[in-house]
């Protein structure tokens, strides 16, 4: 066995496989991968074999796609089979609800060139004549969906690694993972060490106790499940006979997906009563084994897909696959690497290998090697769940995940499931004033504040939701007299040291502010992409704070950690440093109220300490509503204080707490972009605007500046623009395509509705030369294309005076 690589791959499931294979396809080959058992060994062997590319996530559906189309690859480099059927399949909706999501998924793939198409029940019928479409009402169907062979599939992935140079060690047993000083890593085998580089968690089933030997707790939990294999349906027999084979059917209503097994048909599901496995822990002597059989616990589940599918309860069983499957709270694999660790990296919790397994090795061999992912992968980069996470969190997300695998997902939906975890000092208190909540990073965030008869529960809605009228009465709240919120909800670092400014000089594109004032600032990958879009200020000569999205902050802090200068040190406070921002036109005059220090002399962008009733304060002249605002920051201890003496010195002005659904459409009347909508690693400031805040002049070669400086000389193919949209009962959500003349010319990232303007709003890309004042589109909307207008004029505050003034 090798005693030195440059990469350890711990696990020999289809996704260890693809990444060993995707690390020598992009120039890697002192690459080995280490196996416990057999390849295949633990889920892999006995999974369905399914791969499909609908995804509410239209990267992680491109990563699907990608994954589909590289298998005929695999065979043609390989010589070996992967048992291919490109069947196609069609999801069904028998109800609205349902087949508004499915039409919005169809108008997502259009710009991103999946070839989906909505049918109805006449078509279902040709293509799936298996079932019974009483109360169907449509479906989406897809060409691309199909089935394979794990084993055989595995295995050619394993060959072309091997072609590739790579070395594949079985009945090797992983005991220790040792980091040495110098972040390289000693693998402890039961057939002795080996030196390596890079390490990458692909332990499957073990996924958690291969990370438990590196000091660290990934959120994954495995859950049984349970498929069956009938005997020869007369049905699929004449089909065959004909040359046909029967296409997958997704029925979310019975929770389950049917495919055709030789003669037979396969059907799985996604019960209700699931159960999870191993909760203490994967036992290492588990590995091509299966769980006993249990009728019971899908026996609810059976009865609806008889009724769904009567050719099943004519034919009997032949075999019943029962094993587990490891899951996030999410359901989205965890990739990248872990935050805290050097040279070690996450390609675990992916429950559709066959469908996810050839995305995320391409996904972890371009951010190792090239230091960087080609799209945005947030929705699986280990880092969207933070140190806040325990097994007491996972297990309860993980169950609910599993049991609404195949439920409507709802734009505006919050997921009750280990709620509420973290919660400020404010929680009881907005709680009595009527708080809706939600969640974000396992913080506990107010919705909206239900006042009268205005609902306590928002419900899911693809449409304009019951909290509407609740969310336009902050709104007008805020743009008339005074509104205040919480600004726990965002991720705040302090960067200290003598090398402090010098180091944000590098690391952020902006510009680094002097004492007493703030700037806005984007951050860049070293391609140019966006990975970060920052408020940072001056609070010393060698004091700052910097200022962004709370649910990003393992993902920031991994970045800070890996870019980081001797002589500077950064400290997350985002718990720690609380308080709330108010805003509108009597703003002002509430913070006189409260304060002997001189309101008046702060500045558009200033920043201020001062004491605030009888709190020491950090006031920041500053808001994303678009208004005249300050952020008034403080310590956790002293919050409920501060509010006590905002809310009491606000009755006067008539202040309203407001939540995050006013938030989002505040924000929309100045056209301001927001964090994995119109600012990501998709996107680049030229793109997005936000261009206007680097600083080419300053003398520092920072992150990403020769990237920049060349998309500035030769422009950028498309644009961040605005529109007003002739909408109905519901708004953009994001990824609607825009059409012009019959073709789709670019695609939405958000929108909603404008309740001071009282118009809906979309921003959207469009091509650079089309952007201009009065562009005529159309924007698909639940299936429906809606006329709206390219607008550069923000819809309040035009000019800035009162956000400036």
């Amino acid at each position: 066995m090798k005693t030195t690589t440059r990469v350890a791959v711990i696990g020999g499931g289809v996704v260890g496989a693809s990444v060993l294979y995707h690390l020598t396809k992009l120039g890697w080959s002192d690459v080995v991968l280490l196996e416990r058992s057999e390849l295949t060994s633990g889920s892999t062997w006995h999974a369905a074999g399914g791969f499909h590319t609908l995804n509410g996530d239209t990267n992680m559906a491109a990563l699907q796609g990608y994954t589909i189309n590289l298998y005929k690859e695999l065979e043609e480099i390989t010589g070996m089979s992967c048992g291919l059927h490109h069947v196609g399949g069609v999801t069904l909706a028998d109800n609205q609800d349902r087949f508004d999501m499915l039409v919005a998924e169809r108008a997502k793939h259009r710009f991103m060139g999946l070839e989906t198409e909505i049918v109805g029940p006449e078509e279902i019928a040709k293509i799936a004549p298996v079932t019974n479409l009483d109360g169907i009402i449509g479906g989406l169907y897809d060409p691309l969906d199909g089935h394979l062979d794990p084993s055989g599939t595995t295995h050619a992935y394993a060959r072309a690694a091997k072609m590739g140079g790579a070395t594949i060690e079985t009945h090797t047993m992983v005991t220790e993972t040792n980091q040495r000083p110098d972040g390289t890593w000693d693998v402890i085998t039961d057939k002795g060490t080996i030196h390596a580089e890079h390490v990458v968690n692909a332990g499957g089933l073990w996924a958690r106790e291969v990370a438990a030997m590196a000091g660290v707790y990934l959120p994954l939990h495995p859950m049984e499940h349970q498929y069956i294999v009938t005997e020869e349906v007369p049905l699929i027999r004449e089909m065959m006979q004909d040359g046909r084979e029967h296409p997958h059917v997704m029925d979310p209503s019975g929770e389950s997906y049917l495919r055709q097994e030789g003669m037979g048909l396969c059907i799985g599901f996604y019960e209700q009563t699931c159960r999870p496995w191993a909760v203490g822990g994967t036992l290492w002597s588990f590995g091509q084994d299966l769980l006993a059989d249990d009728f019971d616990k899908i026996e609810d589940s059976i009865n609806f897909a008889y009724r769904r599918f009567p050719d099943l309860e004519r034919a009997g069983v032949k075999n019943v696959i029962h094993g587990p499957f490891t899951f996030a709270p999410d359901g989205n694999p965890l990739v990248g690497p872990v935050p805290g660790l050097r040279n070690y990296w996450s390609a675990c919790g992916v429950m559709a290998g066959f469908s996810q397994g050839g995305g995320v090795g391409l996904t972890l061999a371009q951010w190792m090697i090239e230091g960087e992912p080609e799209r945005d992968v947030f929705a699986m980069d280990v880092a969207r769940f933070g140190k806040w996470i325990s097994p007491g969190y996972t297990l309860p997300k993980v169950i609910e995940n599993y049991q609404k695998r195949f439920s409507v997902s709802y734009p505006n939906e919050e997921l009750p499931a280990a709620r509420p975890h973290q919660t400020t000092p404010m929680y009881d208190i907005f709680t009595k004033m009527g708080a809706v909540w939600g969640q974000q990073f396992g913080l506990e965030v107010p919705n909206y504040f239900a006042q009268g008869d205005e609902p306590t529960y928002e419900t899911p809605s693809f449409r304009r939701s019951n909290a509407f009228d609740a969310t336009g009465r902050e709104v007008r709240a805020v743009r008339t007299g005074v509104g205040i919120n919480e600004v726990q909800n965002f991720g705040k670092y302090l960067v200290k040291g003598p090398n402090a400014r010098n180091w944000l000089d590098r690391i952020m594109a902006g510009r680094v502010p002097l004492q007493g004032r703030l700037s806005l600032t984007p951050m860049l990958s070293p391609k140019g992409r966006l990975i970060g879009d920052f408020t940072l200020s001056c609070l010393g000569d060698e004091l700052f704070q910097l200022t962004a999205s709370y649910g990003a902050q393992d993902y920031h802090g991994r970045w800070f950690a890996q870019n980081l200068d001797e002589g500077v040190t950064v400290e997350n406070i985002s718990d720690r440093r609380t308080g709330f921002q108010i805003a509108g036109p009597k703003a002002r005059e509430l913070l006189q109220a409260c304060t002997l220090s001189d309101v008046g002399a702060i500045k558009f962008l200033d920043v201020a300490q001062m004491c605030v009733g009888m709190t020491n304060c950090l006031v920041q002249r500053v808001s994303y509503t678009g208004d005249l605002g300050y952020e008034i920051y403080c310590d956790a201890m002293a919050q409920r204080q501060l509010w006590r003496t905002l809310w009491e010195a606000g009755q006067p002005y008539g202040i309203t707490p407001f939540g995050m659904r006013a938030m989002m459409s505040l924000r929309l009347d100045k056209f301001f972009g927001a964090w994995l909508l119109e600012f990501g690693p998709d996107y680049t400031t030229a793109e997005t605007g936000l261009d206007r805040f680097i600083s080419f002049k300053k003398n520092a070669d920072f992150i990403g500046r020769a990237a920049a400086e060349a998309e500035r000389a030769i422009g950028t193919a498309r644009k961040l623009v605005a529109f007003e949209v002739d909408a109905l009962d519901a708004d953009v959500q994001g990824y609607e395509p825009i059409w012009q003349a019959g073709n789709v010319i670019g695609f939405c990232t958000s929108g909603g509705y404008s309740h001071y303007a009282q118009k809906s709003v979309a921003q959207g890309f469009v091509p650079t030369c089309q952007a201009a004042e009065g562009l005529m589109v159309e924007i698909e909307i639940l299936g429906q294309r809606r006329p709206a207008r390219l607008v550069t004029t923000p819809l309040f505050d035009a000019d800035g005076a009162r956000m400036r003034g």
